[in-house]
């Protein structure tokens, strides 16, 4: 009979966050990081989103979780130790998006789409593939380890705080405007003027795009997402204002889904040739399609997931330079069931950040 194998973990260090077992609400939790290897930085943590991935995981509504997880995958922090070959540097500002390592070898990788490695590994609820069968832990916590590659710099024009939802929002809404073309003589959508919703209006505007479609249900975020950089609303309750923007758009993102989505009126946004692009995973299985509406009409349909360690420190200097920034609001951690239930009420403008005890000490940059 074989020896269960030891998981790799450094217990001269211990990390302490917030961590839910498959249910709300969050409770403190503290765990022995996995060593720091030679690529590797620790990271004291200062800024923290919350995405709607966070809340899917630690309540269970993506699958049973296999221990206490503490989520986040927006984060910001100081690097405080840092291995013999990490590209990072003690001191440096940087962030970490959703995945923390990949091979770096198979043609995903060679690609620049790492995030679909095998061997990747996500920030949270996962297990690392290098042989040390380490549990990865995400940012609602004071400090993480990963792999300096997945430390990306920060650049000096955008605050620490601003910087954490670009991590994965930002970054989420940047990748397929820029894989579908979103630029002069495009027309794209927006359904959804949410925590990803409104910074991938940005995007399009930024991009220079024709026209930017803001899509809501209801009226409430119109002058908003004009201030964002929409050329038009569409309230899809409003049957004159749905129809006149029927096979109207190039480029559609769906930034948000659930068992009542209607498809077909989706796909009745997007033109002839145009693409719908899913951005949000929902809790059911399977979604229901009607054929005809794509092949009489060669609209095809989309998924894209984050994206790799190039595009995401691409997508953060083109932010510096043209002034993208997400509209945030901050929380402590110390409260961060209370920002939890903040932000599933839908009350944010348009995401939360949660500051540590870390983010006073840091300076402003």
């Amino acid at each position: 009979m074989s020896a269960t194998k030891a998981i790799a973990e450094d217990t001269t260090a211990t990390f302490h966050g917030w961590a839910s077992t498959g249910a709300l609400p969050l409770k403190k939790f503290s765990y022995h990081p996995r060593p720091l290897g030679p690529k590797d930085v620790e990271v004291e943590i200062s800024h923290c989103g919350i995405c709607g991935s966070d809340v899917h995981t630690m309540t269970s509504g993506w699958g049973e979780l296999s221990g206490p997880c503490i989520t986040g995958h927006e984060i910001v922090g100081t690097v405080v130790a840092a291995g013999p070959e990490s590209l990072r540097q003690v001191g440096d500002l940087v962030g970490i998006g959703a995945i923390v390592d990949a091979c770096g070898e198979c043609k995903d990788c060679k690609e620049g789409f790492d995030q679909l490695c095998k061997k990747s590994t996500f920030t949270y609820n996962a297990t690392y593939n290098d042989g040390s069968d380490a549990k990865s832990y995400g940012g609602y916590a004071d400090r993480v380890r990963v792999n300096s590659k997945y430390a990306h710099k920060i650049p000096s024009e955008i605050s620490a705080a601003e910087a954490a939802p670009l991590l994965c929002a930002g970054i989420t809404t940047y990748a397929p405007l820029k894989h579908f073309g979103a630029g002069p003589g495009k027309r794209v959508g927006v359904m959804g003027i949410g925590g990803l919703g409104h910074l991938a209006i940005q995007w399009a505007a930024a991009f220079k795009a024709d026209e930017i479609v803001a899509i809501s249900t209801s009226d409430n975020k119109r002058e908003e997402a004009k201030k964002l950089g929409a050329t038009k609303f569409v309230n899809s309750r409003n049957e004159e204002e749905r129809k006149a923007a029927r096979h109207s758009l190039d480029i559609l993102l769906l930034t948000s889904n659930d068992k009542n989505t209607d498809w077909a009126e989706l796909i009745d946004y997007v033109a002839n040739h145009g693409t719908l692009v899913l951005l949000a995973l929902p809790e059911i299985p399977t979604i229901a399609v009607p054929p005809t509406s794509l092949l009489l009409r060669h609209v095809s349909i989309s998924g894209s997931l984050i994206g790799g360690w190039k595009i995401t420190q691409e997508m953060l200097e083109f932010a510096a330079k043209t002034g993208v920034r997400p509209w945030i609001e901050k929380m402590p951690m110390s409260d961060a069931n209370g920002a939890i239930k903040y932000m599933m009420e839908g009350r944010p403008r348009y995401r939360i950040v949660m500051e540590t005890e870390a983010a006073a000490r840091l300076q402003k940059h």
